[in-house]
């Protein structure tokens, strides 16, 4: 008999990819482009702003990095 694995096994997604699939959304639905500087995300995510700059400010991002850069990061490694 094959054993079914348990479905309800769930994959973390780490907190900064959340954060890039939605900025990617954004620069796809034209609300921002992917030359803006990442600050404009601030006018987007309020209250929780000083959350997400804190995480961009600790992977070596500045405010005036492009969206694009952000983007582009592949693998968010906490431990480099």
């Amino acid at each position: 008999m094959k054993v079914i694995e348990d479905m309800s096994q769930q994959v973390v997604i780490h907190p900064m990819v959340k954060l890039q699939r939605h900025v990617q959304s954004l620069v796809e639905s034209k609300i921002i482009k992917s030359n803006d500087s990442i600050w404009k995300i601030a006018l987007l995510y309020g209250n929780e702003w000083q959350y997400w700059k804190k995480e961009l400010l600790e992977f070596g991002f500045s405010m005036q990095d492009p969206v694009s850069e952000l983007l582009a990061v592949e693998a968010w490694d906490e431990d480099s």
